[in-house]
């Protein structure tokens, strides 16, 4: 669940859920969504959650892709940890695990916009820890949290049950002298951050500590400090400075990227995200991500772009040849040929026959003229900084738009100019394929708070991506009709013909009107994947030319939609109303998303 739309849920419904209520909504969700067939490809496609390989470690002999975790305040039954894997995250603590059932447990609760956990809190069965961790097909490190509760043979028992599945444990100090320093298991004590510097030495056993959040307790419930990142903060460091060869590992107390950055600094291996990661919403882990490659990545590489950049020049050439088409003759002589009518012929039986093919010949120069503009775009800001979600923006839209050729000759007829645009693109394309193999690269982002710009960001980003779906959705239904019945009913009326006459007037009338439309419906499929993957994947405070995208590369097409509607006469508000919402999302979304966009990092 991207952040674009967990926030609005979260504003709507979830917060004014039980939080245990509004937890398993999400991990159930989430879990149903990974475990169907194409779930996982799904959730990737969302969140294009790639980690760089510049952020992957290795921490005790243990591979981590990235150093953000998850508490398990936040999942003690492991109900979503399907999709979490799927989600940036790089590794999962579960627990407490205890060996025999507590008299209660409690869930947690919102309480004045934040998490509060009961004293009881939810807890894990040895059993049934044993179940998760065996059944759950996990893919990624797992750390097991022991109970306070414990005793020295219930440590034993769960550790060397465990063992086999889990890669360490945390535990009290407590715990760690009730057993032998050679355990053979890799454990590490657990602190709270407001009491690291009552330290004085590691355990031989301890391969490194686990420093909790700090908490504000009440009768019967508690809470993260309201200091808690200043406190964790410092706690990283005074551990740091008194065990520089100890490995640290955080809980909680983070929920900006900012925040993250400044507790690796400090000294931290790894990080995992508790009440922040609700706040902030399952996007953290990758604005981390992006921030933290920031920090490792001082320059953006190039590479080569120029093809990919004069196949989007192709077609941007190609709309314009046929706006002037569409503005002029409407129909070419093979179109006539093939009609068996001249234009005049046709005018004189019905001139809203050639104004009718006009609308939809102008709706394609338009929609391609947009198609251009956005292919150039993503050359030259995507392709050419090597960027790895840009190269498949660019080609799934590409070989969608070349599989539309199809279309065209579903009803029957082929238009050869047509045909020999796409075989001058072709050579283009491919060379554009050869050139982008290389474009892998993860994004990078300076933007690290969550502040009231990253939160219009986040509508914004969700009105374009919403745009971006309709279009997409526009095109296969526009498609579809161009290759079964071809008209709507406002069609028809606006012709003043039933299909019948239209037919009687010649038979192959209809096959060129079912190619325009078909065509209309391919070009537009291309454009909203490509206005789809720019949202959902390129959207990031200072991607300036990505508001520069949006706001010039839509213009064309609607421009051209709206003007040749009015130019005609087919004004039929039923009919326009798709195009008129399209134009409301574009215009608020253009709005919204400015500041976010426009933003730019404070030169210190």
């Amino acid at each position: 669940m991207p952040d674009w739309s967990y926030h609005p849920l979260k504003k709507i419904a979830l917060s004014k859920m039980e939080a245990k209520n509004s937890r398993q909504f999400i991990h159930h969700s989430m879990r149903t969504i990974a475990s169907i067939p194409g779930g996982k490809r799904l959730i990737e496609f969302l969140g294009h959650n790639r980690t760089s390989p510049l952020l992957q470690q290795q921490v005790n002999g243990i591979h981590f892709n990235s150093p953000i975790g998850l508490s398990s305040k936040l999942d003690p039954q492991l109900t979503g940890v399907t999709a979490f894997q799927e989600l940036g995250l790089s590794f999962i603590e579960i627990g407490p695990i205890l060996v025999k059932k507590p008299a209660r447990q409690l869930p947690p609760k919102w309480q004045e916009q934040q998490i509060s956990f009961s004293h009881t809190e939810e807890k894990v069965l040895l059993k049934n820890a044993l179940k998760l961790v065996i059944t759950k097909n996990i893919h990624f490190p797992l750390f097991a949290r022991l109970d306070e509760s414990l005793n020295r043979q219930d440590l034993y028992t769960c550790i060397t049950q465990l063992s086999p599945y889990v890669d360490g444990f945390f535990l009290y100090a407590s715990q760690i002298e009730q057993l032998d320093s050679d355990i053979g298991a890799t454990l590490y004590q657990i602190i709270s951050a407001d009491s690291a510097k009552t330290i004085e030495q590691v355990p031989r056993a301890v391969s490194g500590f686990i420093i909790d959040a700090p908490i504000t307790a009440s009768e019967d419930r508690y809470s993260e400090h309201s200091n808690a990142f200043s406190l964790m903060h410092q706690a990283v460091k005074d551990v740091k400075n008194s065990f520089p060869d100890s490995l640290i590992i955080t809980s909680g107390a983070v929920e900006s990227p900012s925040q993250a950055l400044s507790i690796k600094e400090s000294g931290a291996d790894l990080i995992m995200l508790s009440e922040g990661y609700v706040k902030a919403g399952p996007g953290l882990p990758k604005r981390i991500h992006e921030r933290l490659l920031y920090e490792k990545e001082t320059r953006s590489p190039s590479q080569n772009w120029h093809w990919s950049f004069l196949f989007g020049l192709g077609i941007l050439i190609g709309g314009f040849i046929a706006l002037y088409f569409a503005l002029t003759t409407v129909i070419l002589n093979y179109d006539e040929s093939f009609i068996g009518l001249t234009h005049q012929q046709l005018n004189l039986i019905n001139p809203q026959i050639l104004a009718f093919m006009a609308h939809d010949r102008m709706s394609l120069a338009g929609t391609m003229i947009s198609a251009g503009i956005l292919y150039m775009s993503l050359a030259y800001f995507g392709i050419r900084r090597q960027l790895h979600w840009a190269k498949v923006a660019f080609h799934s839209a590409a070989i969608t738009g070349f599989l539309g050729i199809l279309l065209f000759i579903g009803y029957g007829y082929f238009d050869w100019l047509h045909g020999l645009f796409w075989l001058l693109l072709l050579p283009l394309y491919v060379l554009s394929w050869q050139e982008s193999k290389t474009a892998n690269r993860s994004p990078r982002s300076w933007h690290d708070t969550n502040d009231r710009i990253w939160m219009r960001g986040v509508y914004g980003q969700l009105l374009f991506v919403m745009l971006g779906f309709l279009l997409l959705t526009g095109g296969i239904v526009i498609s579809f009709i161009g290759i079964t019945k071809v008209f709507v009913s406002t069609d028809i009326s606006f012709l003043c013909m039933p299909v019948d006459m239209l037919q009687s007037i010649s038979d192959m009338l209809i096959p060129v009107i079912a190619h325009d439309r078909a065509g209309f419906g391919s070009a537009l499929i291309s454009v909203g994947i490509l206005v789809l993957c720019l949202s959902l994947w390129g959207f990031r405070a200072g991607e300036r030319w990505l508001w520069f995208t949006y706001a010039f590369g839509a213009l064309p097409a609607f421009l051209a939609g709206i003007g040749t509607h009015f130019a005609i006469g087919y004004t039929t508000f039923i009919h326009l109303l798709p195009l008129y919402l399209l134009v409301v999302i574009y215009l608020i979304g253009l709005v919204v998303s400015y500041p976010y966009l426009m933003q730019q990092p404070v030169r210190n």
